[in-house]
């Protein structure tokens, strides 16, 4: 049987964690109650199983002795999500960027899959995605 996890979280960088959780709380995101929400760290969840923690900068750098990625000059990675429609993906696209974030790019639609993305706060890239599994199936049946 494959490696697999059962519970996987995310540690971002942030510059601000009580903006950062603003950001994402405003977007639709919860609080996982689990975990302190403090001016050191907070947990968002954004999946089952899924979380994100943003980690004050200051704290983040005790976790590793790398240094943060500048994110106006790199991409460290893109945090992909899948989401029920077009139009949920709209809306926190949308929502994101009424809160301060930016565009990542043009929504593109691929028939099959519904793909748009915001920058946060802090510069991460969120790919916010809807896969039309009746669609997908067809791509692949040609």
């Amino acid at each position: 049987m494959a490696l697999t996890s059962t519970f996987t979280s995310f540690n971002l960088p942030v510059k601000s964690v009580e903006q950062s959780k603003d950001f994402f709380t405003g977007i639709g995101f919860a609080l996982n109650p689990q975990y302190p929400d403090n001016e050191t760290s907070v947990a968002i969840i954004i999946g089952d199983n899924l979380q994100v923690m943003l980690i004050n900068q200051a704290f983040f750098t005790t976790l590793t002795e790398r240094e943060i990625v500048d994110t106006s000059k790199y991409a460290q990675m893109t945090i992909a999500l899948a989401f029920e429609s077009r139009e949920k993906v709209d809306e926190i696209v949308n929502a994101a960027v009424s809160l301060g974030g930016k565009l990542h790019a043009e929504p593109e639609d691929h028939g099959f899959m519904y793909h748009w993305g915001f920058v946060d706060l802090d510069g991460h890239l969120w790919a916010i995605n809807y896969m039309n599994a009746d669609a997908a199936q067809g791509q692949s049946d040609e």
